[in-house]
């Protein structure tokens, strides 16, 4: 018998929309990176890009465990000598309150071309509101929320 392998026009890419009100930032960038990629279906290869679009809703309202509120630290750099900049994850949400959502599952995909391509996939917004009603997005729960 011979294995199937799916083939790139065999991909039907679903809509899955995400509240991320009360959830912890880490359990939803897992639970979505495996929905970009595609590790939910049956029909799952790591080489080819199987995975769905999410949207993620209420992006400001995610929280983190213990202190990581205010001793995480994300770092930037404007490419010129001297040029590192950093912020804690409360600055963070008041300045680019999507930033914390996009960076936490952009290190949960392969850091690649098709990585690349997965998170193009992936609509992150700070409010309750998005343009993607016409695709019909099918809800999506995150069953453990903050502790």
């Amino acid at each position: 018998m011979r294995t199937y392998t799916p083939k790139p026009g065999d991909a039907d890419a679903q809509w899955h929309i995400i509240d991320a009100t009360d959830v912890v930032l880490g359990r939803l960038a897992s639970q979505t990176a495996a929905l970009l990629r595609g590790k939910h279906k049956p029909t799952f290869v790591p080489h080819q890009d199987m995975g769905d679009h999410v949207i993620i809703i209420n992006a400001d309202k995610v929280t983190v465990t213990g202190d990581k509120a205010s001793k995480k630290t994300y770092w930037r750099h404007s490419g010129f000598p001297g040029g590192i900049r950093s912020a804690n994850f409360e600055q963070l949400m008041e300045r680019h309150p999507t930033s914390a959502v996009e960076q936490a599952v952009k290190g949960m995909v392969p850091h690649n071309k098709l990585g690349a391509v997965q998170l193009k996939k992936l609509h992150v917004y700070a409010g309750s509101e998005h343009p993607h009603t016409a695709q019909k997005p099918k809800p999506y729960e995150i069953s453990q929320v903050a502790q």
